[in-house]
Formats: structure tokens, sequence, C-alpha cells
């Protein structure tokens, strides 16, 4: 099978233990990839079954780089703690540029995995960015500037995060209530405090009649003009029915676009790996866009 070089990187804190194959062509396959993952304190273990590549940092580039089959084949990226996988690509232009793992401390005794998360980005929308206030900004130094960082999250870029959760039983109100508390703190943040009405048109959004099952992706995606899109691949009714188009609905807000990119990319990240990730891929894209300038001239 022919293959080309992921031109972006991805941090491989340690090797997962290779879970059983149900199929006997494993060529590239996992399959019952062990998870635990919790929101509201209870967890169990769940599986998944996805076709995955393996990753390693065997490259010329500073920041290492993620080999992978042609896009035709459906390439994936695994998130390295969990075995989760996610898309290289979403769309056209969406790439995937960091993978990681939100975990939540129980009693203060225990940390408990809640969801693997994968960050993507519209290549186009980050190169018009570098391009209009950076061009001039070595690469090497865009990874840790902060109004770099600052203008990303604030400008009206594509970006998607997308959660893959695996308890099969999770209560929509659990989620509710996750990001009421974790959005609520980055809006009152950037904010101020008089925004619980923008917070409830948010959480409303994961109503009372939805189930999530296994496997459920929800994504969360920054739009053009700063409108937040949420959708999911399996959210169902409690009358059995699929939502319509798999969108779960949406919210016109700067503050609230930027509040949830917070979550994964800001200064306090729920996995600072991932955000290291995510700013090194940027960077990454920065190189290509200085190089495609230089050959221009």
């Amino acid at each position: 099978m022919a293959s080309f070089r992921f031109p972006f990187s991805f941090s491989q804190p340690s090797v997962p233990k290779p879970p059983p194959s149900t199929s006997s062509s494993s060529r590239l396959s996992v399959s019952a990839v062990a998870v635990t993952v919790t929101f509201g304190g209870a967890a169990i273990a769940a599986s998944r079954n996805q076709s995955v590549f393996s990753s390693h940092r065997s490259s010329p580039l500073p920041w290492g780089s993620i080999a992978l089959a042609d896009s035709s084949s459906g390439s994936v990226v695994v998130e390295p703690k969990t075995g989760f996988s996610f898309p290289a690509t979403i769309g056209d232009s969406m790439r995937l540029l960091g993978v990681g793992l939100r975990r939540k401390s129980v009693l203060g005794l225990k940390n408990i995995d809640v969801y693997a998360f994968g960050m993507y980005a519209d290549c186009d929308d980050v190169k018009k960015l570098i391009g209009e206030k950076y061009a001039n900004l070595p690469a090497s130094e865009l990874r840790g500037n902060k109004a770099f960082i600052d203008d990303l999250l604030e400008a009206d870029v594509k970006m998607t995060i997308r959660l893959q959760i695996v308890f099969g039983k999770l209560s929509i109100r659990s989620v509710r209530s996750a990001f009421k508390d974790s959005v609520g703190n980055r809006l009152k943040k950037f904010g101020g405090l008089d925004n619980d009405e923008l917070l409830q048109s948010f959480t409303s959004l994961f109503k009372d009649e939805y189930k999530i099952p296994r496997s459920s992706t929800i994504d969360m995606t920054q739009g053009p003009g700063h409108v937040l899109n949420v959708s999911s691949n399996k959210i169902l009714s409690v009358y059995g029915y699929r939502i319509e188009g798999n969108q779960v609905g949406s919210v016109k807000s700067k503050l609230l676009c930027r509040s949830i990119l917070d979550l994964y990319i800001g200064e306090e990240p729920f996995d600072k790996n991932a955000r290291e990730d995510f700013l090194n891929n940027v960077a990454s894209i920065a190189v290509d866009e200085k190089a495609a300038h230089e050959i221009q001239k």
C-alpha cells in the first residue's frame, strides 16, 4: 500500500498494550481497545473497533512526524493512552493537529479518564492568520508567542474539537454539568460574571431527551462568524430516532467559542501535551507557508 509522510507531529508518551484482534486479517486493524471513561464520577470499561496506523518520530522536522497511509485508506492518528483513533482530516482542509485525554479527579484520590479528544483546524485559515500578522516571525518563535496564541483563539479560524466517549450509559445531564463548570469558568475569565444567559444557551443544547450511546463523538466546531456548531454522530432521542443531520444546535458568540477552545489550547489546558502538539503543528504550517512564500518570490 502506498504511503506518505503526514506533516504533523504527535507526542507519544507511552506505547499502549496491543489489544487483541478479532479478525484474521489484522495487518492494519486494532480491535477491542479497552478504555475507561467517566462523567459525574461513574466509570466503566468499554471497547472500540477502529483501523489504525502506527506512529513514529523519524522525521527531519524538529518536532517529529507521524507516518500514515494515503488519505484514500482513511488515515487515522491514535491517542496513545487510550488507543482511541481520530481521522487525520475532516473534509477538504480540516487537519488534525493534536490529540489528548481529558482526565477528572474523583474525591482527590484517583484520576479517571473521561474522554479522548482531537483538535482540528482549517490549514488555509491558519496560513492566512500567519501571513497577515506573523509572516516575519520565525516558526520556532511562533509556538511560544502569547500574542499569536491569543490571536489564534480570537481569530475567525475554523476549528473543531472532537470528543470520543466510551461510557455507554453516559447521562446527558452529566455532560451538561461538566460543560457548565468548565465553560462557565472560562466565560467568567474572559467576559466577566454576567454571562449566565450565554452559558445557558450552550448547555441547553444538550437536552434531557438525548442519549449518548457508546462510541459516540461530539464535535464542537467554530464556523465562520464565530458560530459554534455542535453535532454528534450517534446522539439519539429517548424515543429512538436520530437527531436530524446529526446537528445538536448552534450558538453565535465569539466569547463562547474562545472559552471552549481555551479548554484545549489555552494556558491551562485539559492536556498539556496535546496543546504542545497542537502549537508545534501550527508552527509546521508556518514553515510550509514561509517556504511557499519564498518560492513565489
